[in-house]
């Protein structure tokens, strides 16, 4: 059952086994298989309700101010500041996510083995609970008459220059390419939480409270016993009745942002002081490019493929068109220009993305009035891959026909030919003439065996608080370089299957 804020007229008192809190990629799962088992389990979502005849809405303002934190303005503070879009809803970010499908990387994984004692996690071991997230978000190929031109573009100037491409694999059934995933899919064809894993979860007898800000999770000595939160009117913003859950265990899975604040505020505090610590980004700069040719990218699913060549660098690229709001936040362009730019070319850009492995890392920590502040400073490593990755997604732009790119420069906007590029590389700037923005956020309570260097076990618990875990990218320990759902939901199968097996000791 689903209950929503229009159902509570009390403070509430509830038990069960398990309480999990977030709906997202690490909660939703790990929800449904623990109540599939047999146990009682209880999601508490921040965010409202919202099924498919609600995404139906053609408006990006009233989409993004239901759907996103922030209605899509979150800051990382910094040197660049990197805006973050997350998602605040029943599914979490994976309703407003694009559906990409890959595997954690095996370079990856052997940094876990070697670095942080993580001997489980191989593609071998990993496979089983990565095959069972891929059937049931039924992870597949796009259908090509999904892709659009923006896509085949990207293709096309990859081929010419010889880099490889991969088509992407996405949560899909039938996608018929309406480019609606960053608003909602209003076809229910992309396999968000709420169309696979969360009915199943609810068949299971789970319940679910929604519009529910948890504030406190509740300790006894060394064990979780429970949170305690309060319900907020989605309209007025304003906290009503309170409920308070007792568990006999408790998963966070509230995001690399949310989940360490929550549990800072909560008092909780690991052996090495790491909580918090740690953040990476995945930044992602754009590049729109103008075609001679109408693009019309927002015709066909938004994105089709991703350019690996770069992979073992930290590079990776793709393309990625936005309601037109959004596209014109993202020209490096002000006023009048603006709005020429838009009229006269909105129909022939196309959106691209360079996202960059970061090897620095930032912070989170709890602020006053319930408020969370994420910090992060791009280091120079970085900032020169950025760089690079910016003037190699021009080179593939200009190797499709472009005849122009705006970059994401605030000192330097735009270059018309593949003779311009050497400028990007001669032009002195600053990190804060960069424009950088991410939905891949992680690392902040990161997993290791030993607790000196890490904050919870290979199993996502604490390491000095019984029955208390974390199930989202917090828990991983480097940045993996690709699109993490997938390697979340994994983790949270294999995190419930542990439970399971071993639940006799949290009872």
């Amino acid at each position: 059952m689903i209950t929503q804020f229009s159902d509570i007229t009390k403070n509430l008192e509830i038990d069960c086994d398990v309480c999990v809190i977030g709906s997202g990629a690490g909660g939703a799962p790990l929800a449904k298989e623990l109540a599939e088992a047999g146990r009682k389990v209880v999601i508490i979502e921040e965010g409202s309700h919202y099924s498919t005849k609600d995404f139906n809405v053609n408006d990006t303002v009233i989409s993004t101010s239901r759907l996103y934190r922030d209605a899509g303005a979150t800051v990382i503070f910094g040197k660049p500041n990197v805006m973050l879009a997350e998602g605040r809803c029943l599914g979490g970010s994976t309703t407003i996510n694009g559906g990409m499908c890959w595997r954690t990387p095996e370079k990856i994984m052997k940094r876990w083995q070697w670095e942080r004692g993580l001997q489980d996690f191989t593609p071998e071991k990993m496979d089983k609970f990565f095959s069972r997230v891929e059937k049931t978000i039924k992870a597949n190929p796009i259908l090509p008459e999904a892709r659009n031109r923006d896509s085949e573009l990207l293709k096309m100037g990859a081929e010419a220059l010889g880099y490889k491409v991969k088509a992407n694999i996405r949560a899909q059934d039938k996608c018929v390419g309406a480019n609606q995933c960053l608003t909602g899919c209003p076809t229910e064809a992309k396999q968000s939480m709420l169309s696979g894993y969360i009915p199943q979860f609810l068949a299971a007898g789970g319940d679910i409270f929604t519009n529910c800000r948890v504030k406190r999770v509740l300790t006894r000595g060394k064990r979780a016993v429970g949170i305690e939160g309060v319900f907020v009117d989605p309209m007025t913003k304003r906290s009503t009745h309170r409920l308070r859950v007792q568990a006999k265990t408790v998963v966070v899975s509230g995001g690399a942002i949310q989940t360490p604040a929550l549990l800072l505020r909560s008092g909780i505090r690991d052996e090495a002081g790491l909580l918090g610590r740690n953040l990476l980004v995945h930044p992602n700069a754009k590049v729109l490019a103008v075609f001679e040719e109408p693009v019309n990218a927002w015709h066909g699913v938004n994105q089709g493929f991703q350019i690996t060549e770069f992979f073992d660098e930290g590079i990776i690229m793709a393309v990625n068109f936005t309601p037109p709001g959004i596209v014109a936040l993202a020209l490096p362009i002000e006023g009048t220009q603006t709005l020429r730019t838009m009229k006269n070319e909105f129909h022939n850009l196309i959106m691209g993305a360079a996202l960059i492995e970061d090897t620095g890392s930032g912070r989170v920590r709890a602020g006053p009035f319930d408020t969370v502040i994420p910090t992060y400073q791009l280091n120079d490593h970085d900032f020169r891959q950025t760089i690079r990755a910016v003037a190699l997604l021009c080179e593939v732009f200009f190797a499709a026909g472009a005849k122009k790119c705006y970059l994401p420069f605030s000192t330097f906007t735009e270059i018309r030919s593949v003779d311009d590029i050497p400028k990007i590389y001669n032009h002195q700037f600053r990190k804060i003439d960069l424009e950088l923005m991410t939905v891949h956020i992680m690392g902040t309570a990161q997993m290791g065996s030993n607790p000196s260097n890490s904050v919870i076990n290979q199993f996502g618990e604490f390491h000095n608080v019984k029955g208390l875990f974390v199930s989202d990218a917090s828990v991983f320990p480097t940045s993996i370089g690709v699109n993490p759902q997938i390697t979340i939901m994994a983790l949270a199968t294999r995190t419930a299957a542990y439970m399971v097996d071993n639940f006799g000791n949290y009872l």
